[in-house]
């Protein structure tokens, strides 16, 4: 009789089965996590581009090559930029995010919001301002006619034409006013506007009663959202305590990206306004020190003259 061989416990059906079990529990666990790499693109990811400035159009075809859906989330109306342009995005350009993401966006309205023009007419300029600004709507061009009362708002116009109370125009356009100036308070001072924003810069115009006559921007401002973010670097009359300018003056803007050098000129314009206020106080002191004139140095000779004595 043949002497029975006693198996390995490698060789068992129990270790055999174990081994498979374990292979293919390994074989599942890779399936399922290049599975889950794939639907979930773990450390994949895209840029996004950046489709502010662009028009809606050339943004959806951008956003197509790219592999990212594009939604609009917000629509405004801003009068100097092109309808349907992209405004602003959420996340921003160059943001890293995976494919398919959705990029929220906000464009200027292709239809602008129509409000109705109120009668600021007899109304003070503040006055005239705020009632605007309620209306959604901002001042223009200040023109000043010869009148009794000063900053008196006698006329008002839309694009040339008179604006009529009640007409429908679209919301945040400029009203032009016709103010009444009197020649005894006919003059402002022309504020230092150097550093400071468009908007800011514009108000702070109005608020002296003077007018934006021109803007220029350097080369580096390209775009809408560049203006936005620029600054004035020079201005024209120049700022200084001593200036003072007749009311409607247009002041031109010059605007830049560099804030340094907005910043260098705004105080090279302050030591000018300091110096100019220092010999203003030295030349009223010396006035101050000069002796009182004796009363014969008073007396003065008296002079010819053609007309009758009454």
């Amino acid at each position: 009789m043949a002497k029975k061989v006693k198996k390995k416990w490698y060789q068992s059906w129990e270790f055999k089965h174990i081994c498979v079990a374990v292979a293919a529990a390994l074989v599942s666990v890779f399936v399922l996590f290049h599975l889950l790499g794939l639907i979930t693109r773990h450390n994949k990811s895209i840029e996004v581009p950046d489709f502010t400035d662009m028009s809606i159009e050339q943004a959806r075809k951008l956003a197509h090559k790219s592999d990212v859906r594009l939604k609009i989330s917000d629509s405004v109306y801003i009068p100097q930029v092109q309808a349907g342009q992209v405004l602003k995005q959420i996340p921003a350009g160059g943001s890293k995010v995976k494919k398919n993401r959705r990029i929220l966006i906000t464009i200027n309205s292709l239809v602008p919001a129509m409000v109705k023009v109120p009668n600021v007419v007899g109304y003070s300029l503040r006055q005239a301002a705020s009632n605007l600004r309620a209306a959604n709507l901002y001042i223009g061009k200040l023109t000043y006619v010869s009148d009794i009362a000063t900053n008196n708002v006698m006329e008002q116009y839309y694009k040339g034409s008179q604006a009529v109370p009640g007409m429908q125009v679209p919301s945040q356009s400029e009203i032009d006013l016709t103010l009444g100036l009197n020649s005894s308070d006919c003059m402002t001072r022309v504020p230092n506007l150097i550093a400071i924003p468009y908007y800011q810069a514009k108000s702070e115009l109005l608020y002296n009663y003077l007018n934006l006559n021109k803007v220029v921007f350097d080369k580096g401002i390209k775009t809408y959202s560049d203006s936005l973010q620029a600054v004035v670097y020079k201005q024209e009359p120049s700022p200084t305590v001593s200036n003072s300018v007749r009311m409607g003056t247009g002041v031109t803007l010059y605007f830049t990206m560099d804030k340094s050098l907005a910043e260098n000129n705004k105080k090279r314009v302050k030591a000018v306004d300091l110096a100019v206020e220092e010999e203003k106080k030295e030349s009223e002191k010396k006035e101050a020190e000069k002796p009182a004139a004796t009363p014969a140095e008073s007396q003065t000779e008296p002079q010819e003259s053609d007309e009758p004595i009454l």
